[in-house]
């Protein structure tokens, strides 16, 4: 479980960026951050990964004060960052090389199997000696994920992973978070982008330096317009699900294709039909 506590954080100059959040995260959700620029969604993914220490308050996980110099090695075993950059993590020419620093950094064991089970997760197998600037920034962008998982956390925070890729590279980062939430991580992201929010178990909104809500993934229809204050798109396939409401039509919110939205509408419209 991930705790912040009354936690504040300022800029060197003074700014406060948060001040007095509170917020616990349960075990095996997807949890997505959104919010206006400059509200401090990033701020809080550094806070929890321990890469910055709140002003006050504290951030704990599993019981770890992030603040502890004595735990800073059982904390990174415990969490992983991966960056909006998929270029500002790749330090080595190969991607065994790569995969290797931090493994070699926290003096963990049976290396050679944490990589390859690690890219067989992210689909990359037998990328071990792939020369990594021959690498598309998507790829990149799995061997980071992969980098992370090889060190076996039970937490995962992403900054935007997907905004500097193209959309099938984005769709299998999607599948390799889906993943995961299967194999029981949790999986925290900072994102703007509506079809990542629906990966998500909660989303957490920042608003004035502080957690303004916290929503379940069925609430986003009714509050499509708290969407839209945060610089959401509202797809689609959202709107008709609005325009349907106005007309009775109930319709329950998941990953929809468009035609499978068709499929679910005429199905409904049998079943009113029948009624």
């Amino acid at each position: 479980m991930i705790k912040l506590e009354n936690v504040y954080y300022k800029y060197k100059n003074g700014d406060n960026v948060l001040e007095n959040i509170n917020l616990q995260i349960d075990e095996g959700q997807i949890i997505s951050i959104i919010g206006k620029n400059g509200t401090g969604k990033s701020t809080i993914l550094n806070l929890i990964s321990g890469i910055i220490k709140p002003t006050k308050g504290d951030v704990l996980i599993d019981d770890i004060n992030t603040k502890s110099k004595k735990d800073f090695l059982e904390l990174r075993k415990k969490i992983g960052m991966v960056f909006q950059n998929p270029d500002s993590q790749i330090l080595f020419p190969r991607v065994h090389e790569d995969m290797e620093f931090a493994l070699k950094n926290l003096n963990l064991t049976n290396r050679k199997q944490r990589i390859d089970e690690a890219l067989k997760i992210v689909n990359l197998q037998n990328f071990q000696d792939k020369d990594t600037y021959e690498l598309s920034l998507g790829q990149k962008q799995r061997i980071n994920i992969a980098s992370v998982l090889a060190i076996k956390p039970k937490y995962i925070v992403l900054d935007e992973p997907t905004t500097m890729i193209d959309p099938m590279e984005k769709e299998n980062i999607y599948n390799c978070l889906r993943t995961l939430k299967k194999e029981g991580y949790t999986i925290i992201f900072v994102t703007n982008n509506i079809d990542e929010i629906l990966l998500s178990d909660k989303i957490l909104i920042i608003e004035n330096k502080q957690v303004r809500s916290v929503l379940k993934k069925e609430d986003i229809i009714k509050n499509a317009e708290l969407l839209k204050e945060c610089n959401i798109k509202i797809p689609d396939i959202i709107q008709i699900i609005l325009k349907l409401k106005e007309v009775n039509i109930g319709i329950t919110l998941k990953e929809w294709t468009i035609s499978e939205m068709i499929n679910e509408i005429v199905k409904v419209c049998k079943n009113e039909k029948h009624n």
